[in-house]
């Protein structure tokens, strides 16, 4: 608490999923202000909207830590639509935020990537040394690499100016206030979502069906959301070398097992429907998380079936709050 309690910090993507719950986090630790920049206000692709922010922000003092979270993100159907603009708006994001983040005479900066950084077949758990051992999985690859190059940036800069930026790699993330779109959520949000719409479906009286992408052999590492905001909080207290972390819970679930555990959480008998025309995505997906436990402490608290209960109840709130 005390390293906090001086400390003014701007987190890019403040108000998004991840970021409200990074503020949280910080305010929680007694941060003295936490800055959270709106879109409509600052364009970060805009490299004048960057540098006026930071100079916004500087009375009375340059801030202290920026944490970048600001980012264009999708499942895989919004990655496969759009990589363009997810290469081209993560990057110039990263890069702006960060150049100008040194040129402003900020501390510290939190740079937070992606496991779609990591190979297509990199071996299991994923080691923070293999991430330069292949090309991405193909439907987001432009993203990760986006993404990768804010470590490069965070390297660079670190060996020609000194900078101390970090670089933290979270696995696939979710819980309240995640993105439920039906078009650009992520794996769990949009079975959350299609099981619910399954009960809503039996309760008329008609046939549940749940359709879900690929042929449910792919597996996945997911970390619930308050235990990112804690670790990217910890990150930034506590570490500060060059070094890309991962960060996720060291445990993985083949998509199929996950179908049945969050149907049996929502109450639900449906009929499955493997889409195998539609890709698996990355064959297997699971972090060492070894060195984010040595280096500052953090190990994931939070059980995937407690995470997954939380996340429901969140969404069914909404829904009845949608329909009142």
């Amino acid at each position: 608490m005390s390293w906090w309690r001086d400390r003014r910090v701007l987190v890019t993507g403040g108000t998004g999923f991840l970021g409200s719950h990074v503020v949280a986090a910080l305010q929680a630790r007694g941060a003295a202000q936490v800055i959270v920049p709106r879109r409509r206000d600052y364009d970060l692709r805009d490299l004048g909207a960057v540098r006026r922010l930071l100079v916004d922000c500087a009375a009375p003092r340059p801030v202290d830590l920026v944490v970048h979270l600001a980012a264009r993100v999708g499942g895989i159907g919004a990655n496969r639509a759009r990589p363009a603009e997810f290469f081209h708006d993560n990057l110039l994001m990263g890069t702006h935020v960060l150049h100008e983040a040194w040129r402003a005479g900020v501390g510290k900066f939190v740079a937070v990537g992606t496991v779609c950084s990591y190979p297509k077949l990199a071996p299991v758990p994923f080691r923070e040394a293999a991430l330069w051992d292949g090309y991405p999985e193909e439907t987001n690859a432009a993203y990760g690499l986006a993404k990768k190059m804010l470590l490069v940036q965070s390297q660079a800069y670190r060996v020609q100016y000194g900078f101390n930026a970090i670089f933290l790699l979270p696995v696939n993330l979710y819980g309240p206030r995640d993105n439920f779109d039906r078009e650009s959520s992520h794996v769990i949000p949009a079975l959350i979502r299609k099981a619910c719409d399954a009960r809503c479906a039996a309760d008329r009286g008609e046939r549940p069906v749940i359709p879900v992408w690929g042929s449910g052999a792919a597996t996945r590492e997911f970390l619930y959301v308050a235990d990112a905001a804690e670790a990217i909080a910890l990150a930034a207290e506590r570490y500060d070398d060059g070094e890309p972390v991962n960060i996720g819970s060291g445990s993985e679930i083949a998509i199929r097992d996950l179908v049945g555990q969050i149907m049996a959480l929502v109450g639900v008998e449906a009929e499955i429907v493997w889409e195998r025309d539609l890709p698996d995505g990355q064959p297997r997906r699971c972090l060492d998380v070894s060195r984010a436990a040595e280096r500052f402490g953090f190990r994931a608290r939070t059980p995937l079936a407690e995470g997954l209960r939380r996340t429901i109840a969140w969404w069914e709130a909404e829904q009845r709050r949608g329909a009142s």
